[in-house]
């Protein structure tokens, strides 16, 4: 097991017990946090899910210099984040849906070469690797681009097409050293998510 899953599984655990505590008077002190607890346990889980993001392969993890472009025009309203799943074949959101207008150009979000460019299953992909043995990809986009053509950022890559979303939205992931991470942590201007109270 890669020390990324390690530390993942540990915060996921950390959070766990803060949210649903354990037995006797330490379960009832957590069942009982303040919602600004609970908030704080999330941050402290994200950041753990970071930290081990960025260790996940050969890389540092994001990139040390500019961060990444937002693929699409502003104001990039996220339609679903991203989530970690627990196991490599268990349920997750390997990346972020962006929503974004069908039709919209898709630029690359720094320099590096198309990885790959073709149809997986019944929707087109392009994915591009970066250096430091990072990869980004794109669904569902419409590209003229192949295999080997370097690109550079905030290229136009591709279009967005319809259909990943119920409203259209793009699929944005990002791979380091094979381990899918969040890419949120490559781009600009991101604070700490933060779990806020219901109601």
């Amino acid at each position: 097991m890669s020390r990324a899953r390690v530390v993942l599984m540990v915060a996921g655990s950390l959070l766990a017990v803060g949210l649903g505590g354990g037995a006797g008077s330490a379960g009832a002190g957590a069942a009982s946090a303040a919602p600004g607890a609970v908030a704080a346990s999330a941050v402290a889980c994200d950041r753990a899910s970071a930290t081990a993001a960025a260790s996940a392969g050969p890389s540092a993890g994001p990139p040390a210099g500019p961060p990444w472009q937002w693929p699409v025009a502003a104001p990039h309203p996220i339609a679903r984040p991203y989530l970690a799943p627990p196991t490599p074949y268990a349920a997750g959101h390997r990346g972020i849906d962006i929503r974004a207008p069908t039709g919209s150009p898709v630029l690359a979000p720094a320099d590096g070469v198309v990885h790959f460019a073709g149809v997986v299953v019944d929707r087109p992909v392009l994915s591009i690797e970066h250096a430091g043995g990072v990869l980004s990809s794109f669904e569902p986009v419409q590209s003229s681009l192949v295999a080997g053509e370097t690109v550079t950022r905030g290229q136009v890559v591709g279009v967005l097409l319809e259909g990943h979303c119920a409203s259209a939205c793009l699929h944005l992931g990002a791979r380091v050293g094979g381990e899918y991470v969040n890419p949120l942590l490559f781009l600009d201007g991101v604070p700490w998510s933060v779990l806020l109270p219901m109601g």
